[in-house]
């Protein structure tokens, strides 16, 4: 019999989100929110977020064509990632605002969509005061 060993998943590699065109997904998540482009194929992109590897791609399957999951993009300054994708075009479904306070920090969020409706959005930690 095999030992059991302590296993869990715990770090993410990539995170796929599904697009209706590349091209146009490119230049948002590219040159709208700024977010580091590595390459591209016909019907894939991929960027650089940190650690994890983002793809955008076309799906294969009526099965899969639907909005991803939600992205939280961390920034140190959430008003000052707002007005900055603000002034890029970008449409808030909400301005920045609280969600938790915990002892230490009050943690802000303002979620968006891109252009295939996936929602996305601005996370950050501000110290408490």
């Amino acid at each position: 019999m095999r030992a059991q060993t302590a296993f869990g998943l715990s770090r993410i590699g990539q995170i796929a989100v599904r697009v209706k065109q590349i091209d146009r997904a490119v230049a948002f998540y590219r040159d709208t929110l700024g977010v580091p482009f590595l390459f591209n194929v016909p019907t894939m992109a991929f960027f650089q977020c940190g650690e994890i590897s983002l793809m955008l791609d076309i799906p294969e399957d009526k099965e899969f064509d639907h909005p991803s999951s939600l992205l939280y993009f961390s920034v140190e300054d959430i008003d000052d990632a707002y007005r900055t994708l603000t002034d890029r075009g970008v449409e808030f479904l909400s301005e920045p605002h609280i969600v938790h306070r915990a002892s230490d920090f009050e943690l802000w969020m303002a979620f968006f969509r891109d252009p295939d409706h996936n929602t996305l959005a601005l996370m950050s930690r501000k110290p408490r005061v």
